[in-house]
Formats: C-alpha cells, structure tokens, sequence
C-alpha cells in the first residue's frame, strides 16, 4: 500500500507532517493510528491520549487515528482542542501515550501528529516512528481481540493548576500583560493559566482559527511580532508574550516593544532553577548565546552543551538529570514538566521574576544580554559541505577553536564572538547564527561569511 519513498516525505525525523488532502491524508493517519496502537500494545501499553489544534482538518484526522488505534484495543482519550504541551501533561499525569495533531506555526493547509510514549517520553525515527514506517510497508500485525473505547476528557483546568504549582507565583506586584496567541492555542490555554494572578490581561488575536487571519503564528520571524510590539506600546503594558499555532513556543516583547533574546529568558529560568537546585545541570543548545552557559556557571550551576532540536534535549535531559533545558528557538523544557517543553511555563517563570521586583522587564533582561546576535539566516546552498568547508579555511588564521557538534562552530581569536554553519536536515540550506560583542561586527562577520557560502 505504501513505499518507503512516500512516507518519507510525510514521516520526518521527530513527527508527520504534510499537506493534508496531499499525501497526508485520513486514510494514512488511521493506518499510522493502527501502526502506533500496534507498537504501543507490543510494549504492554494501553491508552492513547489524542488532542488537536484549530485547524479545519484536525478534528477529521483525529477521528481517522482514533478509529485506527481502537481497531488494535488501544483506549481513547479524546482531549478535544488543546495546547501542545497540555498534550504533554496529559500523557504524563495520566501515564499513557498521546497524539497531538497540529503543524504547529506552519501555513493552515499543513496538519501534522506529535507522538509521545507515557510520561511524554519523544518519539522520533530512532524510538518508534522507524518501526510504524515498516509496519505500513510490511502489514500491520493483525489484532483479534476488543476493540478500544473512546471517552472525552478536558484537563484544561489540572494543567493550569500543575504550571502553577511549578512556580513562586507569591508576592507578584500587579502587571498589565499584552499576549498576541496568533489565533492559535493559546486563545484558549493562556486565560486558563492566568486566572488568579494580580493580571491584567491584554488580549491579541485570541479567537481559534486554524486559516490565521492576522498573520502565520510563527513568532519566530520578526514580522510576524510587529502587531505585539505596537500593542504592547499603545496598551501600556508592562511585557508582550507572543505564541505559535500550537502554543508550545512563547516569544516575549518588553515594555518598550522591543524582543527579548530567548537566550536571555534561558538565562533567567537557568537561573532561577540554580537557586532551587544548587550546582543542578542546566542545558543548552549550540546556538543560545554565550550569556547562558556563563550565567550557570556564575551561579554554580553545570552547563551543558547540546545539539539544536527537541530529541537531543530531551534525550539529554533524561540522561543527565539536568532540571531545565532552553534553546535559542524559543522551546524551553522541564523536568518537573516530564522533561518536555513549555512556552507558558517559562512564560510564567518570566512573569514571576518581573512581577517580584520592582524595575520593567527591559532593566531585568538587560543583566542577561551581553552579546549581539544575528539570528538565524538561511542560504538556498546545492554543495552544503563544500560550502561550510569554504568557510572555515577563510577563517582558518583567526580561529581559536573548532567543533562539529552539529555543523561547524567556530569561536574566534582573541573576541567573544563566534558563528555557527550547519545544514538543514530536509532541505538544500545552510543556516548562520553569528554572535559578537557589537551590532557592527556581527553584521561585519554576516557579510564576510555570506559572502562565501553564497558564491
């Protein structure tokens, strides 16, 4: 029925995701719903947490794996519209496996499924995902027993009430709090959590609809928080928190309008985490800015040092027992929150610290951005090797080290600046994430860099 081809376009390295109506479509998610129920069953598990975004498709696909999954005994538990990561605590407050469909901050046309194992353990090509393409080339087992049952849960209100048991919500000064959810999740998650907390809340674009309207719910591009930025200036507010589709990302705006680096929120919840868990091992990924890692060790915590993407931090944090885990992209992570990621989490993090003292959130973060960054910037590069090859040996007499830990990481002589090259996974590109004392000489290295790996 299927090739190994065609679901590899479908089938990525951390979850499905396509064009629905395409190659992903209600036929293929029942048959991956069976294929996990399968897989799941083998390892003596026996319930299955489903939750959806507000995407038009979502609650068709849902329908299709849940059906797919019973027909292998699996149970339901149909969440309804949900956060990403109040998915995860589903899973891992209830110990069972969950599905969350969405594409998160891709254009509406895309769905996708996020899988976990009980406790929101990641399912990537390595941990299960390898195992259901085979079963959908090869047949999946047969089932003879009863089938499973499907009920209805809203845990809505058990997972705001965990987040607030993670954090020292007392003593907060009141606060005017602008949040642009993107008409995505967190229209519906962010009131929640929020209740009872001296808030004033500005709401932006909270209505659920999965075509956005406003603009992608995408915060990680710079257009996409302008409407925040201006928000926050015309309401007063005293900090902007911006979400992607899924709510699991959360951008931060201060009284100003301007962003925060999300390498300066990491440095804040690492230490905030050090001062609950002393000398605790705090992660990071390659491409947060250098203020992090020297924030830990000032505050006696352990660094460590990472590959960029969900699977390595999770994975990471399993092994290390690190407590928090942050990368530059906005993805935060927990132990106490099953080791998964939480943008309204680290959110409230943030809320406590500006909320407990005094000065605006600009003051407060300024302790933790002592460099300048470039973000990331993407070339369209056919010789990805050649190219990242090209630059290092043109940096080669300024060099003072060199790492592959995922790409190539080069910290310059005799500055704190450094840049990262490294390939794209699934499309022809190299991504450039430079990081130097000043603006004008991370725009100097961009130029001389580019230059290169665009030539």
């Amino acid at each position: 029925m299927y090739t190994r081809e065609d679901l590899a376009s479908v089938i990525k390295a951390y979850d499905v995701r396509g064009v629905v109506g395409e190659k992903f479509d209600a036929q293929l998610v029942r048959d991956i719903g069976a294929a996990f129920a399968a897989l799941l069953r083998s390892e003596g598990e026996s319930t299955l947490a489903i939750g959806h975004d507000m995407r038009e498709s979502s609650p068709e696909l849902v329908d299709a794996c849940a059906e797919g999954a019973m027909g292998q005994g699996i149970d339901i538990i149909d969440l309804g519209l949900t956060s990403t990561d109040e998915l995860y605590f589903a899973s891992g407050s209830r110990g069972c496996a969950g599905v969350m469909f969405t594409a998160s901050h891709n254009p509406a046309r895309y769905n996708g499924m996020k899988m976990c194992r009980a406790g929101a353990r990641p399912i990537g090509q390595d941990t299960g995902l390898a195992d259901i393409t085979t079963m959908l080339v090869e047949g999946i087992p047969a089932y003879e027993g009863q089938p499973g049952q499907r009920r209805e849960e809203d845990v809505l209100e058990a997972y705001a009430e965990h987040l607030h048991s993670l954090v020292d919500l007392s003593g907060m000064r009141p606060l005017v709090v602008a949040v642009d959810a993107a008409n995505g999740m967190g229209g519906l998650t962010v009131p929640a959590v929020l209740k009872g907390l001296p808030i004033e809340l500005k709401p932006l674009y909270f209505e659920l609809d999965g075509t956005f309207p406003n603009h992608e719910a995408n915060p990680l591009e710079p257009k996409n928080l302008v409407d925040l930025q201006d928000f926050v200036r015309r309401t007063g507010a005293d900090i902007g928190l911006a979400f992607d589709g899924d709510a699991d990302r959360c951008f931060v705006v201060d009284e100003l309008g301007q962003p925060v680096s999300p390498s300066a929120i990491c440095a804040l919840i690492a230490e905030r985490y050090l001062e609950k868990h002393p000398g605790a091992t705090i992660i990071h990924n390659l491409i947060t800015s250098k203020s992090v890692p020297e924030t830990i060790r000032e505050h006696g915590g352990k660094p460590l040092r990472t590959r960029v993407g969900h699977s390595f931090i999770k994975a990471a944090m399993a092994e290390s027992g690190a407590v928090f885990g942050g990368e530059h992209s906005a993805h935060y992570y927990f132990t106490e929150f099953f080791n998964a990621d939480s943008g309204i989490l680290a959110a409230l993090h943030v809320l406590s610290a500006l909320a407990q003292q005094e000065g605006p959130l600009s003051e407060l973060m300024a302790r933790y951005q002592h460099y300048q960054a470039s973000g990331e910037i993407n070339s369209t590069v056919e010789d990805q090797k050649g190219r990242t090859e090209a630059v290092v040996e043109a940096f080669a007499d300024r060099t003072e080290s060199v790492d592959r830990l995922d790409g190539v990481t080069v910290e310059l002589r005799g500055t704190p600046a450094w840049f990262n090259v490294r390939a794209s996974n699934t499309e022809p590109l190299l991504r450039l994430n430079v990081e130097a004392p000043s603006a004008a000489e991370v725009d100097a290295l961009c130029e001389e860099i580019l230059g290169i790996i665009r030539a």
